[in-house]
């Protein structure tokens, strides 16, 4: 087994979640390369040295720029802030590192693109971080799609939906001041990116955005809430399919709603996160007296799951979604060859959310 040296930027939720994941993938997948974590980068010095005794990495720094220019280190792994990634990224494939970055990609679809850019031209592995759909019970959606089981898919209806911020009394902070914060930049890119992959490219939608608290209460009284609580967006697949995506931070009750329902002509497909190891099947075949939905428990014969566990129906979480995402980092660097999603998969959701702000703002269908 290789040895494969890893420099981390960022330590926060998501940082924490690939530490977690970069110190157990090798053990779970036996993979041919061993992430040995190498490096960790936070905000302060201070803070970078306690994360990297609490995440296990042999060295600490407060400057990115010390990570991706270390010719000790392979691959980064960016779990800063959105506005951060382009500059890291670009500079890491200049370094002749491997990147893995967290979506969204970038705050704008030009950024993207420039990183897209970098990436092709370096040649080096690239992906963006769309954990969700890695579950067991989404990937084999996918195959029963791709397999033609539910015929040609002519509908889909997707949500994000969580409730962290359906409180009008939840404090004002950072998740309500920039616009890259509001559900359009963080919760909408991972709903997209399961619509694209389960029912294909998107090539127009009509949207409306919406903030439904306008005022958090501040330290020195109300403070004006300056992104989106909520969107929903109606689409055109290439295909010619319809779907619906629902985007929301304020949908009271809900805590990971990340759920779809697919409709071909042969059968349908329903999934919600918050029961993430089910998935709802029903085929439009034998006698109409015996049909009906029916719930298929994840084992160990579907996708990525007999790795974490022999028993069905025992079911993976959150985390194995990212040791999952890790593995196929691993794997495209081991092999040179692109793993989905690479960065142009997390342009074409980019495209997708400044298509919707565009169709918003004009009221009007928007092309992707």
């Amino acid at each position: 087994m290789t040895e494969i040296r890893i420099g981390l930027i960022g330590t926060g939720y998501m940082g924490k979640a690939h530490a977690v994941a970069l110190k157990s993938v090798a053990s779970v997948f036996d993979t041919g390369l061993r992430p040995i974590c190498e490096t960790i980068c936070a905000t302060t010095l201070e803070g970078a040295r306690e994360k990297a005794r609490a995440f296990g990495f042999n060295r600490a720094t407060d400057d990115w720029r010390t990570v991706v220019a270390d010719p000790a280190i392979d691959a980064v792994v960016i779990a800063s802030p959105q506005s951060t990634h382009m500059d890291i990224a670009i500079a890491a494939f200049e370094n002749g590192k491997a990147v893995f970055c967290e979506k969204p990609l970038a705050s704008h679809a030009e950024d993207c693109r420039r990183m897209m850019a970098a990436a092709e031209a370096s040649g080096l592995p690239n992906m963006t971080g769309f954990n969700y759909i890695r579950t067991p019970a989404s990937q084999f959606a996918h195959d029963l799609v791709q397999s033609g089981r539910i015929g040609q898919i002519h509908y889909i209806r997707a949500e994000h939906t969580e409730d962290f911020l359906s409180d009008p009394q939840t404090p004002s902070h950072w998740r309500t001041k920039d616009i890259s914060n509001g559900c359009m930049g963080d919760l909408a890119p991972h709903i997209i990116n399961a619509a694209l992959r389960l029912a294909g490219p998107i090539s127009s939608v009509s949207a409306d955005i919406q903030t439904v608290h306008s005022e958090r209460p501040g330290a020195d009284g109300p403070e004006a809430v300056t992104n989106d609580d909520q969107a929903h967006l109606m689409c055109r697949f290439q295909n010619g399919a319809m779907g619906h995506l629902f985007i929301s931070r304020v949908a009271t009750g809900r805590k990971m709603g990340y759920a779809y329902e697919i409709y071909g002509d042969k059968g349908s497909i329903r999934f919600d996160q918050e029961d993430q190891n089910a998935l709802w099947l029903y085929l439009a075949e034998g006698p109409e007296a015996e049909r009906g939905f029916r719930k298929i428990l994840t084992g160990p014969v579907h996708p990525d799951y007999l790795p974490f566990c022999q028993g069905p129906g025992h079911g993976t979480g959150y985390q194995d979604q990212i040791i999952i995402e890790m593995r196929d980092f691993l794997k495209a660097i081991e092999t040179g060859t692109p793993v989905w999603p690479t960065f142009r998969d997390g342009l074409e959701v980019q495209l997708v959310t400044e298509a919707a702000w565009k169709s918003s703002k004009t009221g009007t269908w928007a092309t992707v």
